[in-house]
């Protein structure tokens, strides 16, 4: 498999600097198409009503409310995450940098453009003095989100797109200098997290990035983590790959679309959607999961069985508690990531008690949620957090805190490639309209007098 062959050879030193020519050429010609499509659709009637709106969803969240385009990924209920055309499974053993390349332009590379992105990608990397000088002096305690945040905002007076609108661009060229802004970041992110674990929970010493790794190969490195047979390097290339994006209407995608559509430059659109990312409600369920493993490890010692996971499950459920890693908003199979994560675990950690803890959960979890108290769960299959956090406990990564970073440095993806392709379409500021209780109610009055 690619993912399992660690990329050498490629130094950036002495070799011409790629001028991005085929991204932007291929970005070019997949906006050329978007906006082909987008025209045929109003053609076709652009006062066609998609949806109804419920009061329910206005109340609850605006879930499953129709009323996004989001052309870099979609959920199918039955066959997962699509990334353009493609499956999380057969985007598994590809790179970080083939699936940025994928989400701008809807097609994967070819192996001469990863070698010279990543070149390009080096050229760009190296996080600036002051931006590590700021979070030498946070608080010991500052969380790793919210110092990854702060270290991309620091670094906002370099964005490119803000210089130039400043100058004067045409509104057709604001996904070009959008694009320099995500390559920018992008290259800077593996040093940057990295980074922050080193200050935040080892001895402050950075480790320098190695020009002749990959993407995700580097932040392993990075990390100082001990990776024999870059088993490590390998997982951070998976995990990178399976979180790069979730459709557009999730917390962080688009916390991060809604400030960019006011042109707020992307480090501000970045910062803002880890912010969202933060949250306990999205980013922390791999935590909440790895948690739950081990307490089950606790309570019955490295040769826990399945009928005591079984109990350990029917006691959380009377206790009025959920099972973490289970259900899904949209999904109702078992999640593909999951799969992913587990084939990963069953080739290079078999023997590991939390892995093991986390298939045997998947052998009863389901089958009890579709029948406890009547079978409510709509979707008893496990999510990508059912099994990614017992990976990364396995290889060292034991500070449940800076999962979230991982997760925001693989989503950060998926912000600029969103962020790009809109500001390529001309899409405008997003300005939905808000209503009070008192015009719900004149609303629902009318709707009983008129029926």
């Amino acid at each position: 498999m690619q993912q399992c062959i660690l990329l050498v050879g490629f130094c950036c030193y002495g070799l011409k600097l790629l001028d991005m020519s085929i991204l932007r050429n291929e970005i070019k010609n997949n906006l050329t198409q978007l906006k082909d499509e987008i025209d045929q659709i109003f053609a076709g009637g652009r006062d066609t009503v998609l949806s109804e709106v419920t009061v329910g969803q206005v109340y609850g969240g605006m879930r499953g409310l129709t009323a996004l385009v989001c052309n870099t990924s979609f959920v199918d209920p039955y066959s997962g995450l699509h990334v353009g055309k493609y499956t999380v499974e057969e985007l598994a053993d590809r790179f970080p940098e083939e699936i940025f390349f994928l989400l701008c332009t809807g097609k994967l590379p070819g192996l001469d453009f990863l070698s010279e992105f990543r070149n390009e990608l080096n050229e760009r990397a190296g996080v600036p003095q002051y931006t590590w000088d700021m979070l030498r002096v946070l608080p010991e305690d500052t969380h790793p989100m919210s110092m990854l945040s702060l270290g991309i905002l620091s670094m906002e007076q370099e964005s490119v797109f803000k210089k130039n609108y400043l100058k004067g661009i045409a509104k057709a060229d604001y996904w070009k200098y959008t694009l320099e802004d995500a390559l920018n970041v992008i290259a800077k992110l593996p040093e940057l997290a990295a980074g922050i674990y080193r200050i935040r929970f080892c001895d402050g010493k950075l480790i320098e990035r190695d020009p002749e790794l990959d993407w995700a190969a580097n932040l392993a490195l990075m990390l100082g983590l001990p990776d024999s047979g870059n088993e490590f390097a390998n997982l951070m290339r998976l995990y990178l790959v399976l979180h790069c994006d979730h459709e557009g209407g999730n917390v962080s995608a688009f916390t991060s679309r809604v400030v960019n559509s006011a042109l707020s430059d992307l480090y501000y659109a970045i910062s803002a959607g880890l912010n969202g990312l933060a949250g306990p409600l999205h980013g922390l369920a791999n935590q909440e999961c790895l948690r739950f493993i081990l307490a089950i490890k606790e309570k019955y010692g490295d040769d826990v069985d399945e009928s005591q996971v079984k109990q350990f499950v029917l006691d959380t459920l009377d206790g009025g508690k959920v099972i973490p890693g289970y259900g899904h908003a949209v999904l109702r199979v078992t999640d593909p990531r999951f799969k992913e994560f587990m084939n990963f675990g069953k080739q290079h950690c078999s023997d590991d008690v939390c892995y093991q803890i986390a298939n045997k959960l998947f052998h009863v979890v389901p089958d009890i949620l579709k029948t406890y108290k009547g079978g409510k769960v709509a979707n008893p299959w496990p999510n990508v957090d059912a099994a990614s956090g017992s990976l990364l406990y396995k290889y060292g990564l034991n500070q449940f805190d800076y999962y979230t970073v991982l997760f925001g440095v693989s989503r950060v993806l998926g912000f600029c490639a969103q962020n790009v392709l809109a500001q390529g379409l001309g899409q405008p500021i997003i300005r939905p309209k808000s209503v009070t209780n008192k015009w719900v109610a004149e609303k629902l009055m009318e709707n009983k007098v008129n029926s």
